[in-house]
């Protein structure tokens, strides 16, 4: 288990939830969109909090501050799995960088070969999309597309057998020497509707992906957050110095031990190529760390699960 620390993101979510937002029904920034959800999603009861707003209100603030600068842009995607609700869509359709957020789409493209009896999944495979997975490692992934046939074979793969699923992927390119991938592509609402699929098990290799993304890794969601240790991820990061992003299932435990699963997806994207990665990487983690501690509590309000640390 990764040392936390405390988070701002939790008393945050408190203090939005007890006082009033400005504007917060006449929002207008490129932002935030209105919440769509799908004809097979319930729409979010207007007597719980409103958590497009509520984070909106959270990156307007950070803006103002300069932490998020005027090149960059997010995209955020929050959806209850006990409720069946999509909780916020920011930004979610918007193609953006996918960098290492790609490698779950590798994985469940090799699985499903597996699955078909074309490809072996022994001790050195398993290995290999390990590594992809729990380290991020290029060369594994890479490794993976070779066997595929290479990115424009993974491409056709998944848009022909996951194409509902997988509606603006994009990939064109193994990934480079140095890990600068900045042409495959994705969107948040694509992370979200994967990862639904993967937790419902419709997706060949589903237990295999989600314990592949369940290892023990560093994340954005939970690293350095104050979430109780108990809280649970199966997710997946992305850098590169145009990108800061993370998306996973979350898994909170509440009072009565039982589960409480939603998604947590945020991308931040920046035009230029930033000149500090290691410090725009690192406060820009820190960003997507408290839009996770804000929901974190908002889900805690909603089902009555334990607060933060």
């Amino acid at each position: 288990m990764y040392r936390r620390h405390p988070a701002r993101g939790v008393a945050l979510a408190a203090a939005l939830l007890c006082a009033p937002l400005a504007g917060a029904h006449a929002l207008k920034s490129s932002q935030a969109t209105c919440l769509r959800p799908e004809q097979s999603l319930r729409d979010a009861s207007p007597r719980r909090p409103d958590f497009a707003a509520l984070i909106d209100a959270h990156l307007r603030q950070l803006r103002r501050q300069g932490r998020i600068a005027p090149d960059e842009r997010t995209a955020w995607s929050v959806y209850d799995f006990t409720t069946g609700e999509k909780l916020a869509d920011i930004n979610a359709d918007i193609k953006l960088q996918a960098a290492s957020m790609i490698k779950p789409f590798v994985a469940l493209a090799y699985l499903q070969r597996v699955n078909e009896g074309k490809l072996a999944y022994d001790p050195a495979s398993r290995a290999q999309l390990e590594r992809m997975l729990q380290h991020s490692d290029n060369a594994a992934t890479n490794w993976a597309m070779r066997r595929l046939g290479g990115p424009a074979a993974v491409q056709r793969q998944l848009k022909s057998d996951f194409g509902d699923t997988l509606r603006d992927l994009e990939i064109v390119e193994y990934i480079p020497r140095g890990g600068r991938t900045y042409r495959n592509k994705s969107s948040a609402r694509d992370y979200g509707r994967f990862l639904l699929a993967l937790w419902n098990e419709e997706l060949p290799g589903s237990a295999e992906i989600k314990r592949l993304m369940a290892l023990p890794k560093r994340d954005r969601i939970t690293t350095g957050t104050s979430l109780p240790d108990d809280t649970e991820v199966y997710g997946k990061t992305g850098s590169t110095r145009h990108l800061c992003g993370d998306m996973g299932v979350v898994t909170a435990k509440g009072p009565d031990g039982r589960q409480y699963a939603y998604t947590l997806i945020g991308i931040i994207e920046k035009k230029r190529a930033a000149r500090h990665y290691s410090s725009w990487l690192r406060s820009r983690g820190d960003v997507i760390r408290e839009i996770s501690g804000l929901v974190y509590g908002m889900m805690g309000s909603r089902h009555g699960f334990s607060a933060a640390r």
